[in-house]
């Protein structure tokens, strides 16, 4: 393809790199948190285990005088009636610990079983329970507690229950959000299509998924527990019967140990074991919240300013067309198996400042692995092994992560197959394309920009708060390139744009994208199946085969005269609107095995004009024409 002419290049600084050092400080901080609250959690349990042991007199009973200062045989002294102080702070930490455990574990189950009903079934099972919950959520909880427990009485069962009827809907809405988004995910979608029923929908796919998160809302369920608990003991509503510590902190209260000496061993030993269990379960829940969703330590750095953005001065690289903006050299991408897999072989192909560049070829030719690896999105077991590239003459090396994270989104845009797969269904389509926006902005113009890109994109002003399932398909899809070219990307990677929308619905979308190439100066990479529907759009192609590039020129000459027997089948599988009619032929057999790959032509199995040197010679790309290449070596006969 012909280079545009190369721009001129600007010295400005270098940008600062990403702060992965400030990364990995956050993740092991949230580690070190973590194991701190496991340690003071394992401690109190340890102590509440064995309170007969470690406690030589019974909490209930008189073992001394009254007000006795501390001493070998009583720790922390005496209260106002001879009982043992450090008696009743050791066994009063089974108490705590256990309504705050059977508490978080009551409310978690009816918080899952409430999230499960709503966010499966949806509907009026749904709004009848999540109305339930903005109730709930509505009351201020102290004033509910209180309520409860005055009218119920009091004890420990019915403390457990009061409690766990107040913290449940918390655990209830969070956990929704997620089973609205699980229940979306293609493999649920297909185990329902081929059958499976609701429970083992719920039990097989839903709640693994969700575990993580599960546990998390149990750890802060038991944080505020353990507090109300507390209260409701201070305030005189807990059990009598049983000593915890806040009861410990009524009776000193009650019984004027301020009055005293007493307070400092009365009062503040409970307090300062309440506040090591309000640690521990919040250090620990932190922690679990960012196993349960890592990117909480891995995010991409953000900038608060779309100005504070600024364009690298590299040089670049040695072999690269001055003015690309998107340069790939040499790309091979494999998946570890045995023997591995290469998907992606040896592939380059660059692309120029409002240029469109169609990547075409059938289901497994490898378009899909290799716009994964452009973006840094490529998941274990598949690897870069080769290859490297470079956007805006940035290098991006072997398309590590950290290096793609930094442009993903800023400088690449992408617009993913499914948009209802990249929509969050608990969100409003602003809120999501504001988030987007927001990677480069503050919050307020972030806002404000989200609002000013859904209306380039055709979105009207009434639909910009509506969820993803209010909105149809074209208009989903108008939304995720409303995400993509928010930050004012300078190439928009667009995979697969129109999958599952009708025709005048693709069209429309179509002609979107070019509209917003000339408005806002971008380069669009298209992936596509459809070799027609993206010649029509493209200035250049890329056929794809096999992981290999087969042929590649301007669109006109591509598909005018196709110099690939792979390309002349994919022409020829689709029926011409003008022009003579023809008979139409597939492709015969099926795609080549990639995991045994022979050394000749990948094709050869399938093509019609294979000869005896196609089976043992790998063809090289070679110019037919100005611009246009080809990898066959039958191309002349």
């Amino acid at each position: 393809m012909t280079a545009p002419a190369p721009l001129s290049a600007v010295d400005v600084p270098e940008p600062p790199p990403a702060p992965i050092a400030a990364v990995a400080a956050k993740a092991s901080l949230a580690r070190r948190l973590g194991g701190l609250g496991a340690g003071l959690l394992l401690f109190l349990v340890l102590v509440a285990l064995f309170a007969p042991l470690i406690a030589r007199h019974d909490p209930d009973l008189p073992s001394g005088l009254p007000y006795e200062s501390p001493s070998l045989a009583h720790p922390f002294g005496t209260n106002d009636v001879g009982q043992d102080l450090f008696a009743q702070l050791v066994f009063g930490t089974r108490v705590s610990l256990t309504i705050a455990t059977l508490s978080a574990l009551v409310a978690l189950g009816v918080g899952l079983t409430v999230a499960l009903l709503a966010g499966y079934h949806r509907g009026r099972v749904e709004a009848a329970l999540m109305r339930l919950v903005d109730l709930i959520l509505a009351f201020p909880f102290m004033v509910l507690v209180i309520v409860l427990a005055a009218f119920f009485g009091r004890g420990l069962l019915t403390t457990v229950v009061i409690l766990a009827g107040v913290i449940w809907a918390r655990p209830a809405r969070v956990l929704r959000s997620q089973v609205l988004k699980v229940r979306e995910y293609q493999h649920v979608v297909g185990a329902r299509a081929m059958g499976a029923s609701t429970s083992r929908c719920i039990c097989r796919h839903v709640v693994p998924r969700i575990a993580p998160l599960a546990a998390a809302q149990f750890v802060r369920a038991a944080n505020i527990a353990v507090l109300l608990e507390a209260s409701l003991s201070f305030l005189g509503l807990g059990d009598p019967n049983r000593v915890s510590w806040g009861t410990m902190l009524y009776f000193a209260n009650a019984r004027n140990a301020f009055l005293t000496d007493a307070w400092l061993w009365w009062i503040l030993p409970p307090g300062l074991a309440l506040t090591a269990a309000i640690l521990g379960f919040a250090f620990l829940g932190y922690a679990i919240e960012e196993l349960a969703d890592p990117r909480l330590a891995r995010a991409a750095p953000r900038h608060s300013r779309r100005g504070a953005r600024r364009p690298p001065a590299v040089t670049p690289a040695e072999g690269a067309h001055a003015g690309m903006v998107l340069e790939v050299r040499d790309l091979s991408v494999e998946y570890l198996a045995d023997p591995p897999v290469r998907a992606v072989d040896g592939v380059s192909f660059s692309v120029g400042p409002g240029r469109v560049l169609g990547l075409v070829g059938e289901s497994g030719s490898g378009k899909s692995t290799l716009v994964m690896a452009l973006l840094g999105l490529l998941r274990p077991p598949g690897r870069v092994v080769a290859g490297n590239a470079t956007v805006n003459g940035r290098e991006l090396g072997r398309l590590h992560r950290a290096a793609v994270a930094r442009v993903r989104g800023r400088e690449i845009g992408f617009i993913p197959q499914n948009a209802m797969n990249a929509l969050n269904p608990a969100y409003t389509v602003h809120h999501q394309v504001t988030e987007a926006a927001a990677l480069t902005r503050d919050l307020s113009a972030a806002r404000q920009r989200a609002t000013e890109v859904l209306e380039l994109v055709g979105i009207p002003a009434p639909r910009h708060r509506a969820y993803p399932h209010e909105l149809s398909g074209g208009m989903r899809q108008r939304v995720v390139i409303a995400m993509a070219v928010t930050n004012e990307p300078s190439l928009l990677v667009a995979d697969e744009p129109v999958t599952g929308l009708d025709v005048v619905t693709s069209a429309r979308v179509l002609r979107l994208l070019l509209e917003l190439r000339d408005r806002l100066g971008l380069s669009i990479l298209l992936v596509s199946h459809d070799l027609p529907l993206v010649a029509r759009v493209a200035d250049d192609l890329l056929v794809m085969y096999g992981g290999r590039i087969v042929e590649r020129g301007g669109a006109k000459a591509v598909t005018g005269a196709p110099a690939h027997p792979y390309t002349r089948q994919l022409l020829s599988a689709f029926p011409s609107l003008r022009g003579p009619r023809r008979r139409m032929t597939g492709l015969t057999s099926e795609p080549t095995d990639l995991t045994a790959p022979s050394a000749g032509c990948p094709f050869h199995p399938r093509c019609p004009d294979r000869g005896e040197a196609c089976r043992c010679t790998h063809p090289p790309l070679v110019e037919v024409d100005v611009g246009h290449e080809a990898a066959c070596l039958m191309r002349d006969q």
